[in-house]
């Protein structure tokens, strides 16, 4: 890999599986020091002895608690956090209807008070030392809402609007602020769904990518870049046009009727994402 980063100090959340240990492994292989974080204390422990991590660490990111004791930890083992991913996300599928209350509440709790409570004890240390780079991984799900993900694209939105406020509000502190946005990734978050194939993205483009922002700051990057050409395009089309192409893609089925609950199983138990009652 030609993006070195020697002896940077990187903090991934929800670094156990999926884009999060991608990235992690391309940090690694660059030269980072990196530190995991997963809710899943065994799994971010197997994933940390793989990559032989600086540290491999228990994190809930919606306790503002775990997450200033998981960046003390990281200080105390691997140094100083240079760089903060907040990867740690949910995405549940299906008719808002149908979701539960308890399942809206985590999304939101995870992809956007996970951010921001990574942001809030992150940020003091990296702003009296004058340099630091919070990275928000966010998703083009919040820039093109898509049935079936409500919930989800809204937080990602959210995700967006916090990260680009804190740009500005941290501009000349020497802590750079920026946002990754991927298209559908192959992970199990979209097991049981016919994603559009066209435009999917592997985990390993989201972390090259992630790798090249940290390497070169950029306010925002989104992966992969046809993913980013067809939202562009989409915005400058007429509404009634691009929803029509949408719909005649099946778009709207995608993550609402044309679920496969059976293959999506066992994500679901993982998330939480089970009926009430």
């Amino acid at each position: 890999m030609s993006t070195r980063l020697p002896g940077t100090v990187v903090a991934v959340t929800g670094g156990a599986r999926g884009i999060g240990y991608s990235i992690a492994e391309h940090l690694r292989d660059a030269g980072a020091r990196v530190a995991l974080g997963d809710i899943d204390a065994d799994a971010v422990a197997e994933a940390g002895s793989r990559l032989g991590a600086a540290a491999a660490l228990a994190l809930d990111v919606t306790d503002p608690g775990s997450f200033a004791d998981f960046l003390a930890a990281v200080e105390t083992e691997a140094g100083p956090v240079g760089v903060l991913i907040n990867n740690a996300g949910i995405m549940p599928v299906g008719r808002f209807t149908d979701e539960s209350d308890t399942i809206t509440r985590r999304i939101l709790e995870v992809n956007v008070l996970g951010v921001m409570n990574g942001t809030k004890a992150a940020l003091p240390q990296m702003l009296s030392r004058g340099r630091g780079h919070i990275v928000n991984i966010a998703s083009l799900a919040g820039e093109n809402p898509t049935p079936g993900m409500a919930t989800y694209c809204a937080s990602k939105q959210a995700v967006l609007g916090f990260t680009e406020a804190m740009r500005l509000e941290c501009r000349g502190s020497g802590v750079r602020f920026s946002a990754v946005l991927p298209t559908f990734t192959r992970t199990e978050l979209i097991a049981g769904t016919k994603a559009p194939m066209g435009l999917l993205a592997e985990p390993e483009d989201v972390a090259r990518a992630v790798v090249r922002l940290i390497a070169r700051p950029r306010r925002r990057v989104t992966v992969t870049r046809l993913a980013g050409v067809a939202m562009a395009f989409n915005k400058l089309t007429p509404r009634a046009f691009g929803e029509f192409t949408a719909r005649r893609m099946g778009v709207h089925r995608i993550f609402t009727d044309e679920v496969d609950r059976a293959a999506r199983a066992a994500y679901d138990r993982r998330v939480g994402n089970t009926p009430e009652g």
